[in-house]
């Protein structure tokens, strides 16, 4: 029994993936960030989980979120954040980000699938520094709390924090952050049937039409 949560935010332009722009307008970066949180969340709804919570920084959650229970998010950092959504949760949960649109169902299953009983994290590396994957058998928010986000070391720390804790942590593989234009080329790359790869194509068409060799 295991409780899937994505935590994301609202994809108005000007709130989200900005280090897009440019080459991206603020208004595009918006569309490719929601299509990202879309690819996402239906991986999701895909898996066996006992309950599917969006924790969302928002007014109005996607589509993509049918089923999805909405999970406000508290004020505070990253770290107070997360911190919250694992104190919400009383069994073992799963929290992913919106910003890795080539997880796919098969990629997150063994999680719901192959947890036994010596194991009490799984951790999910990104190849900037931080993770975009932490599930623990015992949701504790205080695991998370003070870690520095948004760093080169944010992965190193909390996998450390993890250790220290005395926690038998198994790796989910290592994924890519979305943050900049290449990293976009990249995922949409690595998952090209995705709506992500699908809403890149369609804003780089029009500059690749007027481009002569």
């Amino acid at each position: 029994m295991t409780i899937l949560v994505v935590i994301a935010k609202e994809c108005l332009p000007g709130k989200v993936k900005t280090r897009l722009h440019p080459p991206l307008s603020l208004a595009q970066a918006a569309e490719l960030a929601a299509a990202s949180l879309d690819d996402t969340l239906r991986a999701g709804s895909k898996l066996p989980a006992t309950r599917r919570i969006l924790a969302f920084d928002g007014i109005v959650p996607p589509r993509a979120a049918a089923g999805y229970e909405i999970l406000p998010q508290v004020a505070g950092g990253l770290d107070e954040r997360l911190a919250a959504i694992f104190d919400h949760c009383d069994e073992p949960t799963v929290l992913i980000g919106m910003d890795t649109p080539q997880v796919t169902t098969a990629l997150l299953e063994p999680v719901f699938t192959d947890w036994t009983d010596d194991v009490d994290a799984w951790f999910g590396l990104a190849d900037d520094g931080g993770f975009w994957a932490l599930a623990l058998a015992e949701p504790d928010g205080d695991l998370i709390r003070g870690i520095p986000m948004s760093r080169e070391d944010t992965g190193a720390r909390q996998l450390d924090r993890l250790r220290t804790a005395g926690l038998h942590v198994v790796f989910l593989p290592t994924l890519t952050d979305v943050d900049t234009i290449d990293d976009a080329h990249t995922v949409a790359g690595i998952a090209p049937g995705g709506g992500f790869a699908r809403a890149l194509a369609a804003m780089l068409a029009p500059s690749e039409k007027g481009t002569t060799r």
